[in-house]
């Protein structure tokens, strides 16, 4: 799987998109995570697992629990591939304001003649 496919896989559901907000404020143990949510832990594990998978987050095993932390440079392959269409429409709309700007002009001369 590419970075891109892991990273919008991991970003496609609410709760894991949650649940990254909840470890950009602090690093947390799976019952940690679970305790936010009205769902199993055994659901929340699946979610992490899918955010690991992503690289979104990394997992560290502190004896018996295992630590969950945000990856924030996990999130760069979905950026870069988001940029690509920021330029895209940055181009149409550079464009577009020329095509604007070209007929003012036009209309300006007409009517001062």
């Amino acid at each position: 799987m590419s970075p891109e496919q892991g990273a919008f896989r991991a970003l496609a559901d609410p709760t894991r998109r949650e649940i990254l907000k909840h470890l950009s404020r602090s690093d947390m143990t799976i019952a940690e995570v679970a305790d936010l949510f009205d769902v199993t832990r055994g659901a929340i594990k699946k979610h992490l697992v899918i955010l690991e998978q992503g690289q979104l987050i990394s997992v560290e095993a502190k004896g018996r629990e295992r630590l969950n932390r945000l990856r924030p440079h996990g999130l760069k392959a979905a950026t870069d591939w988001l940029s690509y269409f920021d330029r895209f429409w940055d181009d149409k709309l550079a464009a577009l304001g020329q095509v604007i700007d070209a007929a003012n002009s036009t209309k300006k001369d007409n009517d001062n003649e």
